[in-house]
């Protein structure tokens, strides 16, 4: 007698596993985005200048690096270095939100300076026919 086969049944993905697998593709995705414009730019703005990195060599050099260390150690306050070191922390927004959120503020600018315009035109009528009557 032949044996029957069970057929594999796959589990469904849930919705939580999804978001999961999407959040880290996106993360991998921005990851990647971000870096490759920075990198164009600085191509662009580093061909001109290629001649002039003769000048740059004493720089490149161990010794006069940690005199400048030590020189920007002292000359620096320590919170002007912490600023820095913050700064370079930041996760910046991209265009395209920064865009969002300033429409969002631009429109409730707009909202509340209405509501605030409406009130005092109320409160106007109201104050005059009481006070002044």
């Amino acid at each position: 007698m032949a044996e029957e086969k069970k057929a594999r049944v796959r589990k469904a993905e849930t919705v939580r596993e999804r978001n999961e697998k999407a959040t880290k593709k996106a993360e991998v995705d921005a990851n990647k985005v971000k870096k490759q414009p920075i990198r164009k730019a600085a191509g662009v703005v580093i061909k001109p200048l290629s001649p002039l990195k003769v000048l740059a060599r004493p720089f490149q050099v161990r010794p006069v690096r940690f005199v400048f260390r030590w020189l920007g150690r002292i000359l620096l306050p320590r919170y002007f270095r912490n600023s820095f070191k913050e700064l370079r922390q930041v996760t910046w927004t991209t265009r395209r939100q920064t865009w969002k959120l300033t429409f969002a503020v631009l429109i409730f600018a707009i909202v509340f300076g209405f509501l605030v315009t409406i009130t005092d035109y109320g409160l106007d009528k109201v104050i005059k026919r009481i006070v002044l009557r």
